[in-house]
């Protein structure tokens, strides 16, 4: 007998059949891409750290994630959605890049992310590191027109290069300015702080147009103030927003490369995020989960709870357009 195609979304396998811990390791439980019609929001890893300047291990976080991610459930109360029974959300699975090669990999991911894309589909994207930010904000670039950045960092990554290098995870932002694929009246840094190389990085900064709200700012301030900054700035831009997760405290994200103290809380990360509800989100970033420096899964767990804010607020936006 044909197969009769489902009614609506194809969700997560049911937890109260298969228990969490058994069964493929798909984000949230998710179908895999290929297993569905089509995908309007498509989670995709990027297994890739050559472009680190301090620990590696960035590589192996698209699993470390997955395999946190099992813990979600099918419907979000902070944002009042479920998202997986409105859109079809599915696991793109992972984009194999040249780890030996950082310009074959750059290339690889524009292009595979792009025809992703091109499928109607908003891209989340679990890293990897950070140079990754630079091919994936390309191919949005490239359907969308130049975007509104909202970059949450402990770091600015708007350096020129390293060891001569132009291509790493401390310069993305500083090439995509000048390549003219962000909109430099919407760039935002959210959550940086910690000792830099001189003051002459903030006056660099601020020159290629970002503003900063620093992770003391969001302390002294709150997340309701900053939100409404962040929402000024970024008006009704279509938005991509990239999350390194050393943006959190090492107490809540120990396992990540480049540590810095005196960061955001998991709670203020993600309200900010929920902040953004209505706005026009088009897709987003998640890097620098380091697995073999975390401790009982804190990071990943961080880091899939991000993802699914993410995918949360994508489906809202998809499924108000539908």
């Amino acid at each position: 007998m044909p197969t009769v195609p489902p009614a609506g979304p194809v969700g997560p396998v049911d937890s109260a059949r298969v228990p969490r811990f058994a069964g493929l390791a798909t984000f949230a439980r998710l179908p895999r891409i290929e297993d569905v019609p089509a995908a309007d929001v498509a989670v995709v890893g990027i297994p890739f750290d050559s472009g680190v300047s301090y620990r590696p291990g960035a590589r192996f976080a698209p699993a470390a994630v997955r395999e946190a991610s099992r813990l979600l459930r099918p419907y979000n109360p902070a944002l009042d959605v479920s998202p997986f029974a409105s859109v079809q959300v599915a696991d793109a699975g992972d984009i194999p890049v040249n780890p030996f090669n950082i310009g074959e990999a750059v290339a690889t991911v524009e292009e595979q992310v792009g025809e992703l894309m091109n499928t109607g589909a908003s891209v989340v994207t679990v890293g990897g590191d950070h140079t990754l930010s630079l091919p994936l904000l390309r191919a949005a670039a490239r359907r969308h027109g130049p975007v509104a950045l909202l970059h949450f960092d402990a770091h600015l990554d708007t350096w020129d290069t390293y060891f001569g290098e132009p291509y790493t995870h401390g310069t993305p932002f500083r090439r995509a300015v000048e390549e003219g694929i962000l909109d430099t009246e919407a760039l935002s840094h959210v959550g940086t702080r910690g000792p830099l190389y001189g003051k002459a990085d903030l006056d660099e900064d601020q020159r290629l147009g970002f503003g900063i709200v620093t992770s003391s700012d969001v302390m002294r301030r709150g997340v309701d103030e900053v939100v409404d900054q962040l929402r000024a700035r970024i008006g009704d831009r279509p938005l991509y927003v990239s999350i390194d997760i050393d943006v959190l405290d090492p107490a809540h994200a120990p396992g990540t490369g480049t540590p810095e103290a005196g960061g955001l809380t998991s709670r203020e990360l993600l309200e900010i995020l929920r902040g953004l509800k209505g706005t026009r989100l088009i897709g987003g970033d998640i890097v620098e989960v380091a697995p073999a420096y975390d401790h009982a899964d804190i990071t990943a767990t961080a880091a899939s709870h991000v993802a699914y804010d993410l995918v949360s607020l994508l489906a809202l936006r998809k499924g108000a357009a539908a």
